[in-house]
Formats: C-alpha cells, structure tokens, sequence
C-alpha cells in the first residue's frame, strides 16, 4: 500500500515538472515572455538620457551631481528589481495573493527596499561630495548631494515599489511568469522614474 502510494506521488511529482517545464521553463515561454519587456528597457534607457539631456543647467549649478547621477539609476534598479525577484518568489510560494497591507511579507519587503533606498541614498552623497573633491572638481556640499540623492531615491522608491507589487501580481494572475516580465519592467520603468525625480529634487535644492 505505501508502496503504491510512494509510486503515484512520484508520478504526480514527474508529470508536475514536465507541465512547469513546458509552461513555464521552456526557451520559448521565456524569449515570448521577455523579449517585449526587455526592448522596452532598450527604450526606457533612451528616454532617461533624453530626461538627462535636459539638466544642463542644474549639471553647471550643482557641482557633483554628475557624478552622483550613473549611482542613482544603479541604486534604484538594483533595489528595485530585487523586490520584484523577491515578490515573484513570495507568490509562487502562495505567501503573496493580493495587495493586503496586512500581510506581513507584502508590507515587510516593501519597508526593506524603501529604508535601504534612504541608507545608500545617504552614502551615495558621501561618495558623490568626496569622489568630487578627490578628482579635482568643486562640490555643491555634502549637505545639497546627500539630500538631492535622498529625495530622489526614496520617491522613486515609493513609486516603484506600488508598481512592483501590482506588475508581480498582475502578471501571476494573467498567467505570465513574474520573473521573465517584473525585472525587466521595474528596470525600465526604474530609469525614468529615477531620473525624473533626479532632475526634479535637483530643480528643488537649486530653488532653496
């Protein structure tokens, strides 16, 4: 009796993965699922360097926000992404169903993404105001960088994070893996977004 019980198991168990790998797993299934998102991405990094293009006059007015400006879309997309990842996983697992700020892991990776947004918005001033100085250039002061790359990056955070969240649910319940779609899309998304709010808090501290 457990013998035939043991026996289903590992049929059920063979004819589950053959599904997951022909649904899911396959090279088609990932290049038909990816392959949109990620020429987006192509574009969404054209149109953060046209937004970039534009800040001229803020790259002359505050010394050092050019060097700031290539951490700001790594941090961003870096601290992104891996919240889509991190989503994706948590609803393959069924821990992540529905956009309920009362689950725990829902609100606890969004609070994660968002306080290591603000600690390396932080640092990546320091860095900006110090790497400055140590190339020969001016800086526009610790204080004006730390708080452009704060402002940016925790808004930016903040919007991210609602789209990732409703993209991994999304794209679950439309029957696409969140893995092939929500990365690339947060990276997408993440560059002019970022940038955006990159050239927006800089247009702030000019103003004050």
């Amino acid at each position: 009796m457990a013998s035939e019980s043991q026996r289903d198991e590992d049929i059920f168990e063979s004819q589950f993965i053959d599904m997951y790998l022909s649904e899911y797993a396959s090279i088609s299934s990932i290049v038909r699922e990816a392959l949109p998102f990620e020429l987006l991405a192509t574009v969404g990094g054209v149109i953060a360097g046209i937004i970039f293009s534009g800040m001229t006059n803020e790259l002359e007015m505050i010394p050092g926000l050019i060097v700031i400006y290539p951490g700001v879309l790594g941090l961003r997309g870096n601290i992104s992404s891996t919240l889509g990842s991190r989503l994706g996983s948590a609803i393959h697992m069924g821990l992540i169903t529905t956009l309920d700020r009362k689950n725990p892991e829902l609100m606890n990776n969004i609070s994660g993404s968002l306080l290591l947004s603000f600690i390396m918005a932080v640092m990546l001033g320091f860095l900006g105001h110090f790497v400055t100085i140590a190339l020969g250039f001016e800086s526009a002061g610790i204080f004006k960088l730390i708080l452009i790359c704060t402002i940016s990056a925790v808004t930016s955070g903040i919007i991210l994070s609602f789209v990732a969240v409703l993209l991994a649910i999304g794209t679950f319940r439309f029957g696409f893996d969140p893995d092939n779609v929500v990365t690339p899309s947060i990276a997408t998304i993440g560059d002019i977004v970022s940038m955006y709010m990159l050239f927006l808090s800089a247009k702030l501290v000019v103003m004050f």
